[in-house]
């Protein structure tokens, strides 16, 4: 069993930056593909970038050179920093584990209870 929580989420400016965090408790954190998939009002739930390990990463193609995500294995923790937001990037935010990297939510078994990022104009 994998447990999340993310936190980092709020009100931002268009052109600021938020840096989400994901916390993870349970066993064999490194075992596991993590995810950030988001949700905004009234469209389906969209992946947003997965990592396995430092350097095997994936990004829904529109929000790569925006969005970075890093994971900090000792600490079972993993980071999305967001640059350059803009009011379509409002949604709630959420993090996913998973044994396999995809974009598709399926295969994640493990999810938060998300965090919401407000962009305003």
């Amino acid at each position: 069993q994998v447990q999340l929580v993310e936190s980092g989420g709020g009100l931002v400016q268009a052109g600021g930056s938020l840096r989400l965090t994901c916390a993870a408790s349970g066993r064999a954190f490194s075992n596991y593909a993590m995810a950030w998939f988001r949700r905004a009002p009234g469209k389906e739930r969209e992946f947003v970038t997965g990592i396995w390990s430092g350097d095997n990463t994936l990004y829904a193609g529109s929000l790569k050179g925006r969005f970075t995500i890093s994971r900090d294995n000792a600490n079972n923790t993993v980071y999305l920093q967001m640059n350059s937001l803009k009011p379509e990037d409002t949604a709630a935010y959420y993090c996913a584990a998973s044994t396999v990297l995809t974009m598709n939510p399926r295969p994640y078994h493990y999810w938060g209870q998300g965090t919401q990022v407000t962009v305003s104009s």
